[in-house]
C-alpha cells in the first residue's frame, strides 16, 4: 500500500481512507504545528506577515513582481542552469506529455529571463527591477529545512552591467531579513571573473585536486570530472584541509573583472555592509559570472546559508538570445528563512481576531444576524458569526477564542426594539445601540471608520 495513505478496516469493511501529504511536502495551516521531524511549520497567517514584509521591502527598492509557471520545458532548465549540476543531473522532477518533456521548476531565475526574452520586457525602457514569491521543486533528500516542495522569494535586475546593481541587490537582500528582525547574518563575498576565468580556473582546480582523488569522497571524485567547482562547497573537513592550498579564482581573474569587483566593494562600503571575502565561493550554477555571494547564519547549523546569488550576465544566450543580457539576482528560502526566525526567537502575528463577533438566539434572529452581518463586512468590519445554532453560552465561548473585542447580542427582544446589545470583552461593559446607528457605532470603537 502507498505510503502517502493509509486506510482503516473493521469487520473486513473499509469505513476511512486518508492521504497523507507526499514526502518531502508540508501543509500551511491556520495553526502553525510541528511536522513529523520536529521542524516548526508557520501557520498561514504568519506566511502572509512574512510575505507582506518581503514585498514592502521590494517596493521601497522600486522591484516589480514577475510570476512565472510552476513548470517549463526541460530543456531551459537544463541549459540555464547547467547539464552537469546536481540539480539538473539527479534533483529534477521530469515528465513528458507526448513528445514535449517538462520540469517542475527547481529555480526561478531561468524561468524569469525565458519570460523576460519572450516578452520583450526590454522594450519597457531601463533596468527590470523585478522579484517573486513561489513554490519550487527539487527531488532531494528531505531534511530539516530543505524539503521536496520549497518555497523561494528572490530578485532579478536585468539589463545593467553597472557595479551599483551588484551592490543594491546584496542591500536588497539583506535588508529584507533585517526588515524582519534578523541581525546575526555574515555576508560571503567573491568574484567568478569572466566566463574564461570560469573554464581556466575548472582546469586548474581539476589539475590539484587529480593526486588527492583517492582520498576525496564518492561524491567528490564525481565532481571531479564533471564539475570540480562544487568540490569547495564540501562540508567534510579533510577535504577542506586538502582545498587549503588549492588555487584561487581570484588569480585568473582579468583586470576588468577585477576592477568590478573592487567598485562593488566599494559601494557595500559605502552603505556599512560587511562582508567577508571567499576566494571558494563560486555557487553552484553554471550560469553566474563575475559577483556572487551568500548569507549564512550560524543559527542554523551546518545548513547555515540563507540566501545567495551573483551576476549572471551569460545566462540570456545560454537560452536561446542572439545577444548577452547582464544580470544579477539573488534567491532565498521561505523555510530557512522560518528557521531563522524561529533561531532569533521572533514571534510574528497571527490571525487577525474578528472585529465583532454576532451571536443569535432563535431563528428570526439567526436570519436577522445572516443578513446583518453581510452589509457590516460590505462598510469595511471583520465579522464572525455562529454557523452552528448553538446555544448562547457556546457562542459567547466562541467569541472569546477567536479574541473578538465586541460581541453582539441579538434574540427576540433585540429584535422588537429594533436596538442590539453590544458587549466589550475585556470590560465586561454593555450597551444598548439601535439598528439604525450599529454601523457607526462599530466602525468607530473598532479604528475602522474613514
Amino acid at each position: 500500500m502507498p505510503s502517502s495513505s493509509r486506510v482503516f478496516f473493521q469487520s473486513s469493511r473499509v469505513l476511512v481512507s486518508t492521504f497523507q501529504n507526499i514526502k518531502g511536502t508540508f501543509d500551511i495551516l491556520p495553526d502553525a504545528y510541528t511536522d513529523d521531524g520536529g521542524t516548526r511549520i508557520a501557520s498561514s497567517a504568519e506566511w502572509h506577515h512574512v510575505e507582506s514584509v518581503i514585498r514592502d521591502v521590494m517596493a521601497r527598492f522600486n522591484l516589480e513582481e514577475i510570476r512565472t509557471p510552476i513548470f517549463e520545458p526541460t530543456a531551459l532548465i537544463a541549459r540555464g542552469v547547467g547539464q552537469l549540476t546536481d540539480i539538473v543531473s539527479k534533483e529534477m522532477f521530469a515528465f513528458e506529455r507526448g513528445d514535449t518533456q517538462y520540469v517542475l521548476r527547481p529555480e526561478v531565475t531561468a524561468p524569469v529571463m525565458r519570460a523576460y526574452l519572450q516578452h520583450h520586457l526590454e522594450q519597457r525602457g531601463g533596468v527590470q527591477k523585478l522579484f517573486y514569491i513561489g513554490p519550487c521543486f527539487r527531488a532531494e533528500q528531505p531534511q530539516k529545512g530543505r524539503y521536496r516542495q520549497f518555497h523561494q522569494f528572490g530578485s532579478e535586475l536585468l539589463g545593467t552591467d553597472d557595479p551599483r546593481a551588484d551592490a543594491e541587490t546584496i542591500a536588497l537582500m539583506m535588508a529584507v531579513y533585517r526588515a524582519l528582525g534578523i541581525q546575526n547574518m555574515e555576508l560571503r563575498l567573491n568574484t567568478l571573473g569572466s566566463a574564461g576565468t570560469r573554464d581556466s580556473y575548472r582546469t586548474a582546480l581539476r589539475d590539484y585536486l587529480a593526486p588527492y582523488a583517492d582520498e576525496l569522497s564518492d561524491t567528490s571524485r564525481r565532481r571531479l570530472e564533471r564539475n570540480p567547482l562544487r568540490i569547495l562547497d564540501t562540508k567534510r573537513a579533510h577535504e577542506q584541509k586538502i582545498l587549503q592550498e588549492a588555487p584561487r579564482i581570484l588569480d585568473f581573474v582579468s583586470d576588468d573583472a577585477r576592477a568590478h569587483y573592487a567598485t562593488v566593494k566599494t559601494y557595500l562600503d559605502d552603505l556599512d555592509v560587511s562582508y567577508t571575502e571567499d576566494p571558494f565561493l563560486v555557487r553552484g550554477l553554471d550560469y553566474y559570472t563575475h559577483t556572487t555571494f551568500e548569507l549564512t547564519s550560524d543559527a542554523l547549523g551546518a545548513q547555515s546559508a540563507l540566501a545567495g546569488g551573483g551576476r549572471y550576465d551569460l545566462l540570456a544566450e545560454e537560452v536561446g538570445s542572439p545577444r548577452p543580457v547582464p544580470a544579477i539576482g539573488f534567491a532565498a528560502g521561505m523555510e530557512r528563512l522560518f528557521l531563522a526566525l524561529d533561531a532569533a526567537g521572533i514571534d510574528l502575528p497571527g490571525a487577525a481576531a474578528p472585529d465583532v463577533f454576532i451571536a443569535a438566539l432563535g431563528d428570526a434572529a439567526e436570519r436577522w444576524v445572516f443578513s446583518t452581518v453581510q452589509d457590516l463586512r460590505a462598510a469595511g468590519l471583520h465579522v464572525a458569526l455562529d454557523l452552528k445554532g448553538r446555544s448562547l453560552k457556546a457562542q459567547m465561548k466562541e467569541a472569546n477564542r477567536q479574541n473578538a473585542p465586541y460581541t453582539l447580542i441579538i434574540g427576540g427582544n433585540e429584535l422588537a426594539d429594533e436596538a442590539a446589545q453590544v458587549k466589550e470583552m475585556a470590560s465586561g461593559e454593555q450597551v444598548e445601540v439601535a439598528f439604525d446607528k450599529l454601523t457607526d457605532y462599530l466602525l468607530a470603537r473598532t479604528g475602522n471608520a474613514a
